[in-house]
């Protein structure tokens, strides 16, 4: 198992953040508006003026109430969705960023989340069937 560093949580940390945006490209066909994102049980998520407080409360609402495997299943429900936006986000950047820093970032970000998203992957299959 690898070492968790603090830049590996610095880039989780980001993508989380930065996933927001882009996440609804998976669960949906649907072009959102500018200030909107899907969440992973389809409901629209409407981000005033990238109100990221509002949008980490919605992603939270989906798991009040749940505990055991009903919290894990909607947990890593969600969070393959946010890790799928920020992959998406992380491809634009390798293409249009202007700074290497922000490119050599997006490549890391990528290369963490495919990695985190197999692995809930892997578990939601062994765990639930899925």
């Amino acid at each position: 198992m690898e070492k968790i560093t603090t830049s590996t949580i610095t880039i989780s940390l980001l993508a989380l953040i930065i996933g927001l945006g882009g996440g609804y490209a998976f669960a949906s066909n649907k072009t959102p508006e500018a200030n909107e994102h899907m969440m992973a049980n389809g409901a629209m998520m409407h981000n005033q003026a990238m109100n990221m407080g509002g949008a980490m409360d919605d992603m939270m609402s989906g798991l009040n109430g749940k505990s055991g495997d009903d919290f894990d299943k909607a947990f890593l429900s969600e969070m393959v969705v946010h890790h799928q936006g920020a992959v998406l986000m992380a491809e634009s950047a390798l293409k249009n960023a202007k700074h290497q820093e922000i490119k050599d970032l997006a490549q890391n970000i990528i290369t963490a989340q495919k990695a985190e998203i197999a692995e809930m992957q892997g578990w939601e299959k062994s765990w639930y069937g899925q």
